[in-house]
């Protein structure tokens, strides 16, 4: 059975204690896999089987195991080889550090190694690298994070894990009405009350930023154009140091003083044209449409 057979994709995450298996699991959750942590072995096929049963709800299925299990070795090695005799073919990928970056982690973090005891740190190290010698050595993909940061781990794992539509940064275009209060959830928020308030023109109040109406006389008037060039450009260079920096949500607030015309008709025209960036999946919300 192949991976178009099965409709499921698996990847188990290990390695060393210290390297990184948080960090690759957050980055695989933001890509879209279903992320399960510290399963025992012997439930790994189980959970792949329900996924591959779940009619499309689950299609990417990724297992974080460390030495928390100390059956780890021989359980994992064997549900392996039975997941790839099943055509689910996992791929492995194995985390690992030197010795002394290992050690400068734990000791930020004032926390000990799961297989030190009554040992020095070193000793825990020592002995979890023996243990997982074997898995290592069978690993699809062998990451050693010693030199890299946290934003490279990223990049490292979407490189291999990701699609282009799950590495695309998720940009909300949000328009609201400041008399409701600012909304908490904004990257960035932007004053549209510079432009003239159709409110006040009696035959385009009851209409909205929707109509043609409004957005027509919203998106005419001086300085609109100018504002959303200028503020698309913006959005590029911030939207590419947020994508590097590994920040894959994005939420763009712009307010007008009801949320009913000039902040409505700007939220549309810059989704729009935001739509049309690479690495963007845009969508509109209108907090505050219709609570007049």
């Amino acid at each position: 059975m192949t991976e178009e057979q099965s409709g499921i994709e698996v990847a188990v995450v290990s390695g060393l204690s210290g390297a990184g298996r948080s960090t690759a699991a957050k980055c695989l959750e933001d890509l879209g896999w279903f992320v399960v942590d510290n399963l025992p072995p012997e439930l790994i096929a189980t959970m792949v089987e329900l996924g591959a049963r779940s009619s499309g709800a689950v299609t990417r299925v990724a297992v974080v195991m460390d030495v928390r299990s100390r059956a780890f070795t021989e359980d994992l090695g064997a549900v392996i080889k039975d997941l790839d005799a099943r055509g689910y073919k996992p791929k492995v990928l194995f985390l690992e550090a030197t010795d002394e970056v290992l050690i400068r982690r734990f000791e930020q973090v004032r926390r000990g190694h799961p297989l030190q005891g009554e040992g020095r740190l070193a000793d825990g190290i020592a002995a979890e690298r023996s243990l997982l010698s074997r898995l290592r050595s069978e690993a699809d993909l062998v990451l050693d994070t010693t030199s890299l940061s946290v934003h490279q781990l990223r990049a490292k794992i979407e490189d291999t894990f990701g699609t282009e539509a799950s590495t695309r940064t998720r940009v909300a275009v949000l328009s609201f009405g400041y008399k409701y209060g600012l909304p908490m959830d904004a990257d960035l928020v932007m004053d549209c009350r510079f432009l003239p308030n159709p409110f006040w023109i009696p035959e385009l109040r009851e209409f909205n930023g929707l109509d043609d109406e409004v957005r027509n006389y919203v998106l005419g008037q001086e300085g609109a154009e100018e504002f959303l060039q200028s503020y698309q450009q913006l959005l590029r260079l911030v939207g590419a140091g947020y994508h590097r920096e590994g920040k894959r949500y994005l939420t763009l607030a712009l307010g007008c003083t009801g949320g009913k015309h000039r902040s409505v008709a700007l939220a549309e025209e810059l989704a729009r044209r935001l739509a049309g960036d690479d690495g963007m999946m845009v969508k509109t919300v209108h907090r505050d449409l219709g609570r007049e």
